[in-house]
């Protein structure tokens, strides 16, 4: 079991310069899984209690937190994250808040899916951070409104029981619960900020959907795809390349460091489930200067099956989505994609439709978890 760093306590007061430079984090274990609150995958906080100081919005906002020591406004600092008012007690003889007190937010995530760890970030919450957190879920089905999920007959179960933080940190909470959920419950106790909130883990897709649609991006993150492996994440993650839509800026794709040797830079990805390939879309959007020079296609079926190469080694221009129909539908539960000699893809985009085996492991790993 990987022993993950804990924070508790204030930050020092802000003293000028650099804010992130007395900032506390760690390399937590489960980063590597995608982001199941990211905003592109659909995700948003759809209620909260309280959001005096700053709008709970912020929480899912892509990006670090940033500081301005001089934005304020009527409400007093403007922070960015998510900061409720300050709780009292119920009377002068009892002025501070209930052990119980605690606000709360309501998170969609975008897919549905395991949750394997939890990043509650403090950052530039120094004195102002909460004292604990806890966060629940749920499996919803549909699109529930916030008074359906606050109804008394919604099961949510604790995914981080409640548990002293610390201000201006990463506090990170692995997660050892497997199930498939849609939305989560976060609470502060009693009150206070909470700049960013990340929540990794591995999509579980709704088979029935799935089956509906027929053919669609087998190696879509919100599909269920995901990456295993890459050579190579020095300027971007590998995951970017099967996030939803185009890319909208270079760092919103893969580029790899540029190599000084006569290697190549790869990513290794599973499928949603076994699945016929029949055509492959490879983009390279706003990668101008730094595109790969060339492609190639490989998959296996399985874990121990051979890779077999499915698309030549094929040249790529700049800034240009490329599409490629296959002679033959390739049968595959993973795919590589080797790029040469290095530089970059945004999107990568792989168009078939289970096969029966694969629907059927699909639909048993969906009840498995509860789905």
């Amino acid at each position: 079991m990987v022993s993950i760093p804990s924070f508790t306590g204030d930050a020092d007061p802000y003293g000028g310069g650099d804010p992130y430079a007395d900032y506390r984090t760690a390399d937590f274990p489960f980063t590597h899984h995608a982001d199941l609150a990211d905003r592109r995958l659909g995700a948003a906080v759809v209620a909260a209690n309280d959001e005096f100081f700053a709008e709970r919005e912020n929480l899912l906002k892509p990006g670090a937190a940033e500081f301005d020591p001089e934005h304020f406004g009527h409400k007093g600092k403007i922070m960015d994250g998510w900061e409720t008012r300050r709780r009292r007690g119920v009377s002068a003889e009892q002025p501070h808040p209930m052990d119980g007190d605690h606000d709360w937010a309501l998170v969609r995530l975008g897919a549905p899916g395991v949750v394997r760890g939890i990043v509650v970030d403090t950052a530039h919450f120094r004195g102002n951070y909460p004292q604990a957190v806890s966060i629940e879920a749920a499996s919803v089905a549909g699109s529930p409104s916030p008074e359906e999920l606050l109804a008394s007959d919604v099961k949510w179960t604790t995914l981080v029981p409640r548990t002293p933080v610390g201000g201006h940190a990463a506090n990170g909470f692995a997660v050892d619960v497997r199930q498939r959920f849609t939305h989560l419950r976060v609470k502060q106790h009693p009150d206070g900020g909470i700049a960013r909130l990340r929540v990794h883990g591995e999509v579980a897709p709704d088979p029935a959907w799935l089956g509906v649609l027929g053919t669609f991006d087998l190696v879509a993150l919100e599909n269920g795809g995901q990456v295993e492996d890459a050579s190579d994440r020095f300027y971007s993650p590998a995951t970017n390349t099967i996030q939803p839509g185009r890319s909208r800026k270079m760092d919103d794709g893969w580029e790899t460091r540029r190599r000084r040797d006569k290697g190549n830079d790869w990513i290794r990805y599973q499928l949603a489930a076994q699945a016929e390939i029949r055509a492959v879309e490879i983009d390279t959007a706003y990668l101008k200067g730094n595109s790969a020079g060339w492609a190639a296609l490989s998959v296996r079926d399985g874990e121990t099956d051979e890779w077999r190469e499915v698309l030549a080694r094929t040249r790529l221009q700049p800034d240009t989505n490329h599409r490629f129909v296959l002679d033959t539908p390739a049968v595959a539960t993973h795919v590589r994609i080797d790029i040469y000699p290095d530089g970059g893809i945004s999107r990568l985009r792989l168009f078939g439709s289970l096969t029966e085996h694969g629907a059927a492991r699909l639909t048993a790993r969906h009840q498995e978890l509860g789905g």
